[in-house]
């Protein structure tokens, strides 16, 4: 039985650069989720002049 030509050229790709390609790209994942406050945001990258 033999494999597929798709199957066998990303196995040949995987042994020349390793497993460099994702599954998916990042546009068909779900965004990380928001965490806490969301205002915490703003106030951690707050630039230093605004502190005057």
């Amino acid at each position: 039985m033999t494999e597929p030509p798709a199957d066998r050229d990303r196995r040949r790709v995987e042994e020349i650069f390793g497993d460099v390609l994702p599954e998916t790209t990042s546009d068909e994942r779900d965004p990380d989720p928001p965490g806490g406050d969301r205002d915490s945001w703003y106030h951690e990258n707050r630039p230093p002049h605004h502190d005057r």
